[in-house]
């Protein structure tokens, strides 16, 4: 089997003169985890939809395993997609709804209970599979969605936000054991998400896309710590974007560089600076409490200003309250800037 399982060629999709997806080429590796993200329009569903056969390119090759498949139907081609809605039929069972692709393949009764109580067992719904859609919960009902896709043992598992319906905590849950199945199972998911926690928290990869092309792939320490653009910084997480004379000053030269709020350390206003360390001085505009950290808005001596996130280790609301108004120096690390382009 080929080490990839999917490969764009110079894949493009235009709607007339929206270039939905612009010259893309990716390769996704066999067995990751790999999420495309980006916000609404960017090219990443439309992208999911050429894999699975829903959509076709304009010009370009897709690839499967080897295969081009760029003008194969959807039935022609080893992939299952699981979306945000689930798609599940409501007249029937939970058994009923995940064996339903192997009844059409024509599977026997025995193989098929066999085969749908294996699935109900792995996403941890054993005794769940005479009951109806509407009697469970939105996390189960997923959980369904899920067994259903991989019950037909796919080559590559692809997911259309499959998480956006389900509350906060239940969809933090819910990246834990997308992965932990991902992993016991061992084939490729190729996951799209506008939800940066999300594909940080699962993939082994990520493609970050913005107006139909990508910025940057890469794992999600990569993509994070060193953002090859202003976008990428701007979207995946909080980061701080300097240039210009503001730069020059601290730096000594004016490229435009990003650095991380967690990475900048709040001192005193006369704290003493090592060698490998760039430092400014400012005042603290702002103060915002929130529990586990406290976000400061830092103004800066010259101009300019900065967000600086500390983790509330032993302090308290009070404590952190008393920096406002106070003269501060910032420092951090050198290695923690990361310089980017437009």
């Amino acid at each position: 089997m080929s080490d990839s399982a999917i490969q764009f060629r110079n894949v493009s999709r235009h709607f007339g003169d929206v270039k939905a997806v612009n010259d893309v080429s990716l390769e996704i590796k066999n067995g990751e985890f790999f999420s495309m993200l980006g916000p609404s329009g960017s090219g990443k569903t439309t992208c999911l939809r050429m894999i699975a056969g829903f959509d076709r390119p304009t010009s370009g090759q897709i690839f499967l395993y080897g295969q081009d498949v760029s003008h194969l139907p959807p039935y022609e081609r080893s992939v299952n997609t699981v979306f945000q809605d689930y798609a599940l039929f409501p007249h029937m069972t939970i058994e009923e709804n995940v064996g339903y692709g192997l009844m059409i393949k024509g599977i026997s009764k025995a193989d098929r209970a066999k085969q749908v109580d294996e699935m109900l067992e792995l996403v941890q719904l054993p005794r769940f599979g005479g009951r109806k859609p509407s009697q469970l919960s939105g996390g189960q009902r997923q959980r369904v969605a899920l067994a259903r896709a991989l019950v037909n043992h796919p080559k590559v598992l692809l997911l259309d936000e499959p998480l956006g319906a389900l509350d906060l905590k239940l969809r933090q849950q819910m990246q834990v054991e997308l992965k932990s199945i991902q992993q016991r199972v061992g084939i490729t998911f190729i996951f799209v998400t506008h939800d940066q926690e999300e594909a940080l928290t699962m993939s082994d990869r990520i493609a970050v896309f913005s107006q139909g092309k990508i910025e940057q792939v890469g794992t999600p320490s990569e993509v994070y710590e060193h953002p090859s653009s202003t976008f990428v910084a701007g979207f995946v997480g909080t980061s701080n974007l300097v240039s210009g004379e503001v730069a020059k000053r601290i730096t000594g030269a004016d490229a435009r560089f990003s650095i991380r709020p967690e990475k900048i350390h709040l001192g005193a206003a006369d704290q003493k600076t090592e060698a490998d360390m760039f430092f400014v001085d400012g005042k603290v505009r702002d103060v915002v409490y929130l529990g586990l950290y406290t976000r400061y808005l830092v103004e800066l001596d010259g101009g300019g200003d900065l967000v600086v996130v500390e983790q509330n280790l032993r302090t308290t609301s009070m404590d952190v309250m008393k920096v406002k108004n106070q003269k501060v120096r910032l420092l951090w690390k050198k290695e923690h800037v990361s310089y980017v382009g437009g």
